[in-house]
């Protein structure tokens, strides 16, 4: 769970440098893409060897970048989150896909 602390925290931070404006749907969706890329790139050459360090910086500018959108798209992350878990529980049931990384589809 996300603290509202933090969302308030991210709030100032963009509203201390009239950032709004840059902060639509589609900017933000930009954003974790990148920052995703980022975050993908510190295990470019290696499954095993990583800076763990880098990889928090990285994975919370893609978190920062999706509480952003979720505050933008006035949806709460808790729910929406809750309930994708509760569609891909239907669509991967566990008996079927434990241990397996099969498409959905294998499973109907």
């Amino acid at each position: 769970m996300i603290k509202d602390s933090t969302i308030e925290r991210i709030r100032k931070f963009t509203d201390d440098r009239d950032w709004h404006k840059y902060h639509t749907p589609v900017n933000l969706a930009k954003c974790i893409s990148i920052e995703a890329a980022e975050l993908l790139e510190c295990f470019q050459w290696s499954d095993t060897e990583f800076d763990r360090e880098h990889v928090c910086e990285e994975l919370a500018d893609v978190m920062n970048y999706c509480l952003q959108m979720a505050d933008v798209l006035n949806v709460d992350p808790d729910e929406i989150i809750n309930a994708k878990c509760a569609q891909n529980e239907k669509k991967y049931p566990a008996e079927k896909a434990r241990g397996k990384s099969d498409k959905y589809t294998a499973y109907e």
